[in-house]
């Protein structure tokens, strides 16, 4: 009877209620915030969702901004499906981006048809490897992945520091950088002169991969199974420790791709503090997407809006950046927490 009730429309739209639900209750809190600070919260909701989609450049901002964020949102919440609780995407954004800036400036000899793929190749295997060692202790010795892949985000930043203040930083830079990537190895750009660039369509593309993956796929409803249940998945015949290193893999590939895609896109080359915490913010877009296609584009649009809005909207009021950050920080703590118990009617019936 479950599994009938699951595919009815309203089960469905229950389902959507209770993915939008930490926002509203976010945005309802932060209302009460804005109103003690002297603010008119109607008024600051206007000029965010102004200054985000208000014209054609702002909306190919909110966009670029929202393209790491879906590809880190992404990574977690395939981890996330397997039962692994990945936080090291950051790491894989470093190690990532690195990665494809040194492709790209060392390699600049190569055409943009070599030199591009290669590039974004390169992040893409680094991000793997990267998470290869917290996949194995997991399967192998049941080591927790949140201790391991938490300590490697330090590692990654650490060790990306090292590299671009030494030996691969750029000839006479001031700062702490790496030369410039070839111009055949930079993403054309979709909407200049803004920086939207063709990550945001690699981006949608391996969303539209994982909603085919994960509901048309075996290996998706097996590593669905292997999450929700492992000794249930193990008696069915899954190998649940190897499944579970595939997905780190998984993710990390995809991670190291966010870092790949930031540095070929829109920064042009690798530079000390590459990631302003997209990793982190991609397990607030996993948690606020509830795992899904949909979810997870949403989830990202709206972070990306609140970053390129809040930078902006002090031009045009009084609100600090602290006000946006307090909206930001209020999403992704009601994005953890479940708020399936305010349907608790609809859900019983199930």
């Amino acid at each position: 009877m479950s599994a009938v009730t699951q595919t009815l429309p309203g089960s469905r739209w229950h389902g959507v209620a209770e993915a939008l639900a930490p926002l509203g209750v976010a945005l309802a809190a932060a209302a009460i915030v804005l109103a003690l600070a002297g603010h008119n919260p109607l008024e600051v909701y206007r000029l965010l969702a102004v200054e985000s989609f208000g014209s054609s450049k702002r909306i190919a901002a909110t966009l670029s901004a929202a393209t790491p964020l879906i590809l880190t949102g992404l990574a977690t919440a395939i981890a996330f499906r397997a039962g692994a609780f990945n936080v090291g995407v950051e790491g894989c954004v470093f190690v990532g981006g690195l990665a494809a800036a040194y492709v790209g400036f060392t390699y600049a000899g190569l055409p943009g048809v070599i030199l591009l793929p290669a590039a974004l190749a390169a992040a893409v295997v680094v991000g793997a490897l990267w998470m290869l060692t917290p996949g194995l202790l997991k399967a192998k010795l049941d080591v927790d992945e949140v201790v391991t892949t938490l300590m490697l985000n330090f590692i990654a930043v650490s060790l990306t520091a090292y590299l671009v203040n030494g030996p691969l930083l750029a000839p006479g830079a001031a700062n702490s950088a790496t030369p410039m990537v070839a111009g055949a190895a930079r993403l054309p750009k979709l909407m200049p002169p803004s920086t939207l660039n063709a990550g945001f369509l690699i981006a949608i593309a391996l969303l539209a991969v994982y909603a085919w993956w994960s509901n048309r796929t075996a290996l998706g409803l097996e590593t669905k199974l292997a999450g929700m249940n492992p000794r249930f998945a193990i008696a069915s015949g899954i190998n649940v420790p190897m499944l579970l290193v595939k997905m780190m893999l998984l993710s990390g590939a995809i991670g190291g791709l966010a870092g790949g895609i930031h540095a070929l896109g829109s920064v042009g080359r690798f530079v000390a503090g590459f990631s302003p915490g997209y990793g982190f913010t991609g397990i607030a877009v996993a948690l606020l997407g509830r795992g899904s296609a949909l979810g997870i584009f949403l989830a990202a649009i709206l972070f990306g809006a609140l970053a390129t809005s809040g930078a902006t909207i002090q031009l045009f009021s009084d609100v600090p950046i602290e006000i946006v950050n307090i909206l930001q920080g209020m999403v992704m703590t009601f994005a953890v927490a479940r708020i399936g118990w305010l349907f608790a009617g609809k859900g019983a019936a199930k």
